[in-house]
């Protein structure tokens, strides 16, 4: 098998867990929600980027980001609806600063532009390339 290439992630969640009120920890069965997935949701329900934006952000294919916010989406389901601890944890990540703070890495350009992080001013205050 193939090692999972690690998803980049913008940092730790605030939270680590979400559990029903009411109802202590020791009462409760827990459900993980692993980081990338946490960071999917995110990108696609808070962002609401699309998901080639997202992918591409996370460094996965379009097809890998679908199947991690589709598991994700089903953990968090799972959880409000049967009543589950949540906790958030785990994953193969790489935290790394937001795109708006990456350097741009234009040298090595794909076809389709600059890449993620690039705002077209190549990080250079007086504009241009």
């Amino acid at each position: 098998m193939r090692p999972e290439k690690p998803r980049h992630i913008r940092g730790p969640a605030p939270t680590t867990r979400f559990k029903p009120q009411g109802i202590p920890m020791e009462d409760l069965d827990e459900v993980i929600l692993p980081l990338d997935g946490f960071e999917a949701l995110r990108l696609a329900d808070v962002e609401g980027l699309y998901q080639d934006a997202a992918a591409a952000q996370m460094g996965v294919s379009r097809a890998t980001f679908g199947r991690i916010l589709t598991a994700a989406r089903h953990v968090v389901a799972a959880a409000v609806v049967e009543g589950h601890a949540l906790r958030i944890q785990g994953g193969t990540v790489a935290a790394e600063p937001p795109p708006e703070e990456r350097p741009c890495h234009h040298r090595r350009r794909r076809r389709r532009g600059c890449g993620r992080g690039c705002n077209g001013q190549h990080n250079n205050p007086q504009g241009g390339t």
